[in-house]
């Protein structure tokens, strides 16, 4: 690393190396070059005068890029793609009268993005996995560990840690689905020309019936089984609008995790994994402060960002072609993948490591039980024969007294003890405290746990289960 320049957090902090492989120089020109050599044996395959030795030349000098040349060319030309073209064709002298024949500059740089993002979206898929794996097995064994659960952040009806798991399964389920849709349906740009009409393929062959045939040629070369039918100079900068929102999807469910432990270890309930060495604050040295989903929320809002601008782009390119949307497509695109990868990085550390502390959750939802259980007392006074009504009023005033006691005064919750203290709920103590029981006031939260994972993850997880090998998830820092 050049310490002397900026150089990205994204990529010199935070994203793994497969991803930023991705987007560097060496896989995007050498992308170039092997769209150079699909349209060469296209065009040699449909009868234009194009020697074996050419095409071989060029492949022998796919990866042999000389950075120099490139960059004094570019200096001179103002213009980068014949900059490559100028340096392939030093390389490959034989070639280089039939480089970029018939071609714009769209059919390399588009192509290479179409193909660069396809890459990209395959490594946030195996993380995605990997994340859903991972809170998939904390489900399970947090099935049945009753918490309280909270609306407006404020105590709620009970629930179970592995019940709560669940809500954060079912965003990121969502988003793999939206993923697998836009990774199903990517097209590649094909090689159209300066409008999009191929007449530099109609002048060079003279014959529609092979102008149609190249598009399909090329794509199926680089991997596609789909070209866009029609265009401008560009495809559709819908897509990048479109991948970058499965890329802000995602985010948005890490973020609403990360929001969550941030809460819920505030509580001392969670936890997120805290090293051995690991330093929480530099003035406050007993602190654990939840960094890591701290840093999920922080680089969240960045995607989240990003994928505003792939949609103004889309939504102001002019007729067939603009280049306003160039310098932001170098930005935006390869950033919300970085960001996005190093958040599933973090995602996965967390989600394979969350610490739970069961007897805090015991007793912050023991003290406010009482209050969590009054419809079921109040069902239970009424079949023996209390007023409903009656009865309602008073657990209401017994609540709000027994609410006083702990906000102003710091005791404990007394509500149980004023309502067995009344004879018209007809209740002993012991007859409310089995009613308060836990166990018995989480609805179908274990089961909905088990038929969850079991209709819903586990098919994924089964069909997809290949790509959850190798998956490079280190938090650099």
């Amino acid at each position: 690393m050049d310490n002397k320049i900026y150089v990205t957090p994204l990529s010199g902090r935070y994203a793994s190396k497969e991803m930023n492989e991705v987007w560097s120089n060496d896989n995007k020109y050498s992308t170039w070059r092997r769209l150079w050599i699909a349209l060469a044996e296209t065009e040699k395959e449909l009868g234009i005068n194009i020697t074996e030795e050419q095409i071989q030349e060029m492949k022998n000098n796919v990866e042999n890029i000389d950075y120099d040349i490139v960059a004094k060319r570019e200096a001179e030309c103002r213009h980068d793609v014949m900059a490559h073209v100028y340096e392939f064709g030093v390389k490959c002298p034989k070639a280089k009268p039939i480089i970029h024949l018939g071609a714009t500059s769209c059919y390399v740089t588009d192509n290479t993005d179409v193909i660069l993002m396809r890459q990209a979206l395959g490594l946030v898929k195996q993380k995605l996995l990997l994340v859903i794996n991972n809170l998939k097995e904390f489900a399970l064994k947090n099935k049945g560990v009753t918490c309280l659960g909270y609306t407006h952040f404020q105590p709620a009806q009970l629930t179970t840690v592995g019940k709560r798991a669940t809500l954060w399964l079912q965003d990121l389920l969502e988003d793999f689905e939206e993923l697998e849709f836009v990774e199903d349906h990517m097209k590649l740009l094909g090689c159209k020309g300066t409008t999009g009409t191929q007449e530099s393929f109609m002048k060079l062959f003279k014959d529609e019936d092979k102008v149609k045939q190249i598009d399909g040629k090329i794509a199926e070369k680089m991997g596609f089984d789909k070209v866009y039918a029609v265009s401008g100079q560009t495809y559709t900068r819908k897509l990048d609008s479109r991948v970058l929102n499965v890329l802000s999807e995602i985010a948005q469910s890490a973020s609403k995790f990360a929001n969550d432990m941030r809460l819920l270890q505030h509580e001392k309930e969670l936890e997120e994994p805290f090293e051995k060495g690991q330093i929480g604050s530099s003035a406050m040295a007993y602190k654990r402060n939840p960094m890591r989903s701290e840093r999920i929320n922080s680089l969240s809002r960045h995607v989240m960002t990003l994928a505003n601008d792939s949609a103004i782009t889309a939504a102001t390119q002019w007729l067939e072609r603009t280049l306003d949307d160039s310098a932001n497509k170098r930005i935006c695109v390869p950033e919300a993948f970085l960001a996005v990868d190093a958040i599933l990085i973090l995602y996965a550390n967390i989600s394979t490591n969350i610490v739970v502390y069961e007897n805090v959750i015991k007793t912050n939802m023991m003290a406010e039980l009482p209050f969590m259980g009054t419809e079921e007392i109040l069902m239970g006074a009424v079949l023996k024969g209390g007023d409903r009504q009656e009865l309602h009023e008073k657990i209401r005033v017994y609540s709000m007294e027994a609410g006083k006691q702990v906000k102003e005064f710091g005791r404990p919750n007394d509500l149980v003890d004023r309502i067995a203290a009344d004879e018209s709920f007809g209740l002993t103590k012991e007859e409310i405290l089995h009613v308060l029981n836990p166990d018995n006031l989480c609805g179908r939260a274990q089961n909905q746990v088990e038929d969850f994972i079991k209709e819903h993850v586990n098919p994924v997880l089964e069909k997809n289960k290949n790509l959850l090998e190798n998956v490079d998830v280190e938090v650099k820092v």
